[in-house]
């Protein structure tokens, strides 16, 4: 999905024009309880437009027919022996990968290595002679079929490596109890002829939609996990508010813990050093009101807790629409002709590719909250004021 230029809109009085004020982005934070308040300090500069991002092609380097010794590159620095051999030949099996490990054909600096061992820069890799297994030929079944066509209208990106789903609101990613269709089981269907199948890399709320990343690799899996670990992806997402928050702009910082029942489990807001706390970071924006009883805000979390976004905005009073867990005001009345829905998309993922470049996706609002933004005259092709936050 292109992303076009969106110039600085003037105040609502003048929507005559065909203007509209945007949100500023810059920041200065003050402290209040257990958030931090933003002032707006300038409007930001438009974004520039540009097509969507593609990761570079993966080139399959041919597959050596004689001993060959290679170098280890600063890249490569503290991989594994298996993890270099399909990073350096993606289509090799990993049955491959172990025999010629376990048979001692491939040595480090002379001498035998095992899969698990890492590697440093410098050293000299001897790699034998190696060939590709014989293609299986699997048949395809109706069911499965039909599981491939849903899997292809989800697709946002793909390419070898790595698949970007618009995940829709309802759909599990995993599976739980008297759950019998999940992303992760769909993926099985996708299982290829060396007997791998694509791997989540994260998760969402089974009524979250939008950007899920899915490895098809191992080493797509690796390379992926370890951006979120080091912080390196970088989310948005959209969601319809209770109220206005104030300021319009702001960090939420809290310690959440699991709380659970009879019925179900939450995150409630713990204190530092409850038992099972961790520390939840999330930046917000307010993009747009509705007669000051709705919002549509941009959320940035920095941490990846479980429903960290539900929790914090139901601890600064200003929960989800439709959320069936932290949603908690009495005598609330949703305007006519708004489901009472989760309204919360996973908007945008931005990461580093495996091999290279950037992965960069955008969801669409799923159709419930399409419908309340066509409601609320609410613009979605708006300037988003979060998208470059601070990340701590």
């Amino acid at each position: 999905m292109s992303r076009r230029v969106k110039r600085p809109l003037a105040k609502k009085s003048e929507r005559g024009a065909g203007k509209r004020r945007i949100a500023s982005k810059g920041a200065v934070k003050r402290t209040v309880g257990n958030s931090v308040a933003a002032k707006p300090l300038r409007a930001p500069a438009p974004l520039r437009a540009k097509p969507p991002a593609e990761a570079p092609a993966v080139v399959t380097p041919p597959l050596p027919t004689k001993v060959q010794i290679v170098i280890v590159t600063a890249d490569e620095n503290n991989m594994r022996v298996d993890r270099f051999l399909e990073h350096r030949f993606p289509g090799l099996s990993f049955s491959h990968i172990q025999r010629i490990v376990r048979k001692g054909e491939l040595r480090i600096n002379g001498k035998r290595a095992d899969s698990k061992d890492r590697l440093e820069e410098g050293q000299s890799v001897r790699i034998p002679p190696l060939k590709l297994d014989a293609p299986k030929v699997a048949h395809i079944s109706e069911a499965q079929q039909k599981t491939l066509d849903a899997l292809k209208e989800m697709t946002l990106y793909e390419d070898a490596d790595v698949m970007v789903l618009n995940k829709p609101a309802g759909l599990a990613v995993q599976g739980g109890s008297g759950m019998t269709r999940h992303v992760d089981q769909m993926l099985e269907a996708m299982r290829d002829a060396k007997g791998q199948k694509p791997r989540l890399v994260h998760r969402l709320d089974r009524e979250t939609s939008g950007c899920l990343l899915i490895a098809k690799t191992r080493f797509a899996a690796s390379a992926l996990t370890g951006a979120f670990r080091h912080r390196s992806a970088r989310k948005i997402y959209w969601a319809l508010v209770a109220g206005v928050p104030k300021p319009k702009q702001g960090r939420i910082s809290t310690y959440l813990a699991k709380e659970e029942n009879e019925e179900e489990s939450i995150m409630r807001i713990a204190a530092h050093g409850d038992e099972g706390a961790s520390h939840a970071v999330t930046y917000y924006a307010v993009v747009e009101t509705s007669a000051q009883k709705l919002a549509w805000v941009s959320l940035k979390p920095v941490t990846g807790r479980t429903h960290q976004l539900r929790a914090h905005m139901a601890h600064i009073d200003h929960a989800i629409i439709g959320d069936p867990k932290y949603f908690n005001k009495e005598n609330w009345q949703l305007p006519g002709g708004i489901q009472n829905r989760l309204h919360l998309l996973a908007r945008r993922i931005v990461i580093p590719h495996p091999r290279g470049g950037m992965i960069d996706a955008t969801a669409p609002l799923p159709p419930h909250m399409l419908q309340s933004w066509n409601l609320l005259g609410l613009e979605a092709d708006r300037f988003d004021p979060i998208e470059h936050a601070p990340e701590e």
